[in-house]
């Protein structure tokens, strides 16, 4: 199977990687080296396309694709703005049964057992996840990357997996506040986001950011029968009942999620049944979700500013 990837960065090459090693023949195509003609160009000869190009200059790549019935593989997030969600899933319409969103995460173990779990008693929940910025990759810096424009940018849809997440365990979300702190020189790019959401009986926040100096990633669900107090980055994962706490064994490698979705991309492609993933990340089915995470940036109100060194 011939598979185009948009996007030379970080994500594309993974992408490109694992393709190879699931078989398919993939192509890599940098962005910034042939843009917006190099890239429809190359369309011409594939089977499918992966999109790994920053948010903002997705549109008309996911336009042509839609137009030449190229299913896709998307990066997260879809959009940031709420009419570009709708404009998306009107073009991608014909082929979204066939194209996936790269919400790798709903592969997780972890994330499987809590899809899986009876959270229905659940009236709380809080997701938190952060790691400084300036520590994520060699050779790297946050000014001259995607992340740090105003349009497309920011903590809040950089690390939107958790926002996701909340989608998925409890759809029916609505956004009700977003604070965020900014920086002085990063206008209208969020450091820090904290969003507040509700739905009937419920009542919960995801928080992130880019700051804190060790990387943490938590999920604690609080119910009247039953809590759970997952901690992704220590792989500890805890359930507390009538019965008293209980550690869950769920190993991760992290490359697994990533093999994964793409292997379920693939299946689709080729009109294959994918796996039996309940939260599987088909176009059509994370429209919700998608919804809610343009919904919360939409939302955002700077209530500060933070002043770390941030090169």
């Amino acid at each position: 199977m011939r598979v185009l990837v948009i996007g030379s960065g970080s994500i594309g090459r993974r992408h490109h990687d694992n393709l190879q090693t699931l078989g398919a023949a993939s192509r890599l195509v940098s962005w910034r080296e042939g843009g917006l003609g190099g890239a429809l160009a190359a369309m011409q000869d594939a089977e499918a396309v992966v999109i790994a190009t920053a948010t903002d200059i997705r549109l008309p790549l996911i336009e042509a694709a839609a137009a030449q019935g190229l299913p896709m593989y998307i990066e997260k997030p879809l959009a940031f703005r709420p009419l570009d969600v709708e404009e998306i899933a009107d073009l991608a319409a014909p082929v979204a049964e066939r194209s996936m969103l790269g919400l790798m995460l709903r592969y997780h173990p972890a994330v499987r057992a809590l899809a899986d779990s009876d959270l229905s008693d659940t009236f709380q929940f809080a997701l938190t996840i952060g790691h400084d910025v300036t520590q994520w990759r060699q050779n790297w810096r946050f000014s001259g990357s995607y992340a740090a424009r105003a349009d497309g940018g920011g903590v809040l849809l950089d690390l939107c997996h958790e926002l996701d997440l909340a989608a998925c365990l409890f759809p029916g979300l609505s956004v009700t506040r977003v604070e965020s702190l900014g920086h002085p020189a990063f206008p209208g790019v969020d450091f820090a986001s904290r969003i507040s959401l509700q739905r009937q009986g419920l009542v919960g926040d995801v928080s992130m950011d880019y700051l804190t100096p060790q990387l943490h990633r938590q999920t604690t669900l609080r119910g009247h029968e039953r809590m759970h107090a997952f901690d992704f980055a220590a792989q500890d994962y805890r359930v507390t009942d009538a019965s008293g706490p209980r550690r869950l064994d769920l190993p991760l490698e992290r490359n697994a999620m990533f093999l994964d979705a793409m292997r379920d991309f693939l299946a689709l492609v080729a009109g294959r049944s994918p796996s039996a993933n309940p939260l599987l990340p088909r176009l059509n089915l994370c429209l919700p979700s998608a919804r809610l995470v343009a919904d919360a940036w939409a939302k955002r109100t700077f209530i500060g500013e933070v002043t770390k060194d941030i090169p």
